[in-house]
């Protein structure tokens, strides 16, 4: 008898502007996340194997700002704040995006991780991502927001997507991936790994504007990082 519980895809905006850009680098990888999931039910329907639903829903800190500065003052969480951390602690994969406030995860972000037992995200694959005015500040994923969710216990899957305002409607060049491939990347990964599978994400369909699907180790990062 297979599994009829859904998939539960759930990412975390802490953008504060509307519209925001950290909200739609969310969306954009909850709905690649999606896609790969229900490209692996599709195949797994032909195979007569699991056909579970993907559930996917995006949780915005801005409105949940003044239940969380609440709490933690008073230690009693508002009904709408214990579901939003109900869902993040229960889903089958998680996304978190901030943005970029003096070189770190902003303070909505880390206040409501702060709520979050630590241990209660356990083994749980999390993509780390996060928006920014210039590029100069990509390795706030790898110096703050990836030992964060290792303290928290969480799996970070290789690839961390960091959107400067240039990369929006960018397609890369012959040096660098483009914003799309990178969430593409990432949002392979995540599914991969919410279905128990290797994270490499190399399996994933190329487009256009693909690069290499190899992960770039960090230390190669660093290298080619360019600061003036």
């Amino acid at each position: 008898m297979f599994a009829t519980t859904p998939l539960r895809v759930v990412a975390v905006s802490a953008g504060l502007s509307q519209p925001s850009s950290t909200r739609l680098l969310a969306d954009r990888l909850a709905a690649a996340t999606r896609e790969r999931l229900m490209a692996e039910r599709d195949r797994n329907d032909r195979d007569d194997r699991d056909d579970r639903d993907v559930e996917v829903r995006v949780i915005e800190l801005r409105d949940l700002a003044v239940d969380i500065a609440n709490h933690l003052v008073s230690g009693f969480p508002s009904a709408g704040l214990r579901e939003a951390i109900d869902a993040v602690t229960e889903a089958d994969g998680l996304i978190a995006v901030t943005p970029v406030f003096t070189a770190s995860y902003s303070g909505l972000f880390k206040s409501f991780f702060d709520l979050i037992d630590h241990t209660a995200l356990t083994g749980k694959p999390v993509v780390i991502a996060a928006t920014g005015g210039t590029a100069r500040h990509s390795l706030v994923l790898e110096h703050a927001l990836r030992p964060l969710f290792a303290y928290l216990r969480a799996v970070t899957v290789p690839t961390s997507v960091y959107a400067a305002s240039e990369d929006w409607g960018s397609s890369g060049d012959e040096y660098t991936e483009g914003l799309p491939s990178r969430i593409r990347r990432a949002g392979g990964e995540l599914a991969s790994a919410v279905l128990g599978r290797t994270v490499s994400g190399a399996s994933r369909t190329p487009g256009l504007d693909d690069g290499e699907d190899a992960v770039v180790p960090f230390e190669q990062q660093l290298a080619d990082l360019r600061l003036d």
